[in-house]
């Protein structure tokens, strides 16, 4: 196997010794990382697939980002845009369906093939036809495995032409195709590595469309290349020499699967690793008292809430969910659990996202929330439980909202699970409060307000499972307001169509948007260049160089 012959080729991949003396979880203190390499430490053991049309994991979508090109990306100076990537323009036709991609000249996969638009086509009929976790969002344009090669094909080689099923707002169909599903992939060198398959009932087609290779394998063409992934032990990329923008600066970047924010610590201080990325609040106070390091952090596209469900006939009283928002210690959470890994913001669109509505306005007030309580006919409060996936932030946000709940009267019984049984449950709508967190699926303001804005049918055989739906909120006319809101053309006037929602979400939902997820990064000082990005996939190490 690929990843096997490249573990044997080590003295090629890693630079010889001291390289691969970085991968052992016993490196020896005092380390110090090659002058052209990279080294992070960073819980990878989410990985399960390299392959973009499949991979839907946060730290897969870190290496995808700087492995693959899309046809456009994600424009850092203005997250409300994008701007281009393969492509160099693009026109939307009258009727709003017809979306026309014209490639840059002289493109080159890392194997060297030319990029053609025959290779965009394939990438969205292997996403579309695979049909793994990310496929919905090409999905959702109407697209199918039997309609893909009709709506996402090459008119030369040079244009292709992607046609969607409604007169949707350009910025939605853009967004999308900014997401990792929507790479691009070497058309001719994944046909060479593709398996025959047994059509069946649930898989129609003859071929895997080389998924099995591309689990492990690399077809792309970013700034760097795929080398290596060892599951639960590192990923290795190269830099790719074909790229067509400016080149990686670095010649390799190393991710050593490290879970514990002490370890991390401990070997950023020791000079064993040069970035550390799952820091927790304690160990962030120790970087920012040692001179050798520093610290960087960018708010990420996921925010934490509460949800009461509907079902409950306590909590489905308007003066209730009223109460709950005064009822966290926004304050305290922010000062102290949350510190350096998390802001408070309380609206469901994450900032920087199209339509963000930066507005906090709810403060502890037991007051406050014990006057609504008895205007609900519950002077006493009332006892109800809370399903909390065990772990940080969770666990202790939980606790701190048990005490304050308390104050007002209201018994909270916390109930502890992993999280495969915290979900199920929640899933099942079989809870009381859940407390949780929703990361966007691409960056544009609908991923959120379909989830909280939205459920077309609130039944227990509906098949939309919304956030809405999980906590049995009945809401069509915000259903319908989400719906309008892809429609819209106008990009002014569909951000205030989204401000208009999370104002109503504020005052009436069964939702408390408690923060939005800090990613925060501990580095070396010898370190340049090195910024986190708004989304997982944006996290870019090409600019980055070591003094």
């Amino acid at each position: 196997m690929m990843m096997e012959k490249l573990a044997l080729r080590s003295r090629i991949l890693l630079a010889g010794a001291a390289m691969s003396a970085l991968l052992l979880a016993g490196a020896p203190a005092g380390a110090v990382t090659p002058a052209d390499t990279l080294v992070e430490g960073f819980a990878i053991d989410d990985i399960i697939s390299m392959d973009p049309g499949e991979a839907f994991e946060l730290s897969t979508a870190e290496v995808t980002g700087n492995t693959y090109d899309l046809l456009v990306r994600l424009d850092l100076s203005d997250t409300s845009k994008v701007k281009p990537d393969l492509a160099e323009s693009w026109t939307v036709s009258d009727d709003g369906l017809t979306y026309t991609f014209k490639l840059k000249p002289g493109l080159k996969f890392a194997s060297g093939n030319p990029i053609t638009a025959a290779d965009v086509a394939y990438s969205f009929e292997r996403a579309v036809k695979l049909d793994k976790s990310p496929a919905f969002i090409i999905d959702q344009f109407g697209i199918s495995g039997d309609n893909v090669a009709e709506k996402a094909k090459a008119i030369d080689d040079t244009t292709f032409q992607f046609v969607v099923d409604k007169a949707y707002a350009p910025s939605f169909v853009l967004n999308c195709l900014s997401a990792t599903v929507a790479s691009v992939v070497d058309a001719k060198l994944v046909k060479e590595h593709v398996a025959a398959v047994t059509p069946s009932a649930d898989y129609k087609w003859d071929n895997d469309f080389g998924n099995a290779w591309l689990k492990t394998g690399y077809a792309g063409s970013g700034a760097y290349k795929l080398r290596e992934w060892r599951a639960n032990e590192a990923v290795v990329m190269e830099r790719n020499d074909n790229y067509h923008g400016d080149k990686a600066k670095l010649a390799r970047v190393i991710y050593r699967n490290m879970k514990e924010s002490s370890a991390q610590r401990l070997a950023l201080e020791a000079g064993d690793i040069d970035v550390a990325r799952n820091l927790e609040p304690n160990d962030l106070d120790a970087i920012a008292k040692n001179a050798d390091l520093t610290s960087t952090s960018a708010p990420k596209g996921t925010v934490y809430y509460i949800s009461l469900n509907q079902k409950n006939p306590n909590l489905a009283k308007p003066e209730v969910r009223q109460a709950f928002k005064y009822l966290v210690d926004y304050d305290a959470l922010g000062s102290t659990i949350l510190k350096g890994i998390g802001e408070i913001h309380q609206t469901f669109l994450p900032k920087g996202v199209l339509g963000e509505l930066d507005e906090n306005p709810f403060k502890l007030d037991v007051a406050k929330a014990k006057e609504l309580l008895a205007k609900a006919g519950l002077p006493d409060g009332f006892s109800v439980t809370m399903d909390v996936r065990t772990g940080q932030p969770t666990t202790g946000m939980a606790e701190s909202i048990q005490q304050t709940l308390g104050q007002a009267g209201i018994k909270l019984e916390i109930i502890p699970g992993d999280g495969k049984q915290t979900l199920t449950k929640y899933r099942a709508r079989n809870h009381d409060i859940y407390i949780g967190n929703w990361g966007q699926d691409y960056f544009d303001p609908n991923s959120n307000a379909q989830t909280f804005a939205s459920n077309p049918d609130n039944s227990d055989a509906g098949k939309s499972h919304t956030l809405a739906w999980r906590n049995s909120w009945d809401i069509p006319d915000l259903t319908k307001e989400t719906e309008a809101a892809l429609l819209e053309k106008d990009a002014g006037k569909r951000a205030d169509m989204y401000k208009d929602l999370e104002k109503k979400i504020l005052d009436t939902s069964p939702f408390v948007i408690i923060h939005q997820q800090l990613e925060v990064a501990g580095l070396r000082k010898n370190l340049k260049g090195f910024a986190l990005g708004p989304s997982f996939d944006t996290n870019f190490v090409g600019p980055v160089s070591k003094e």
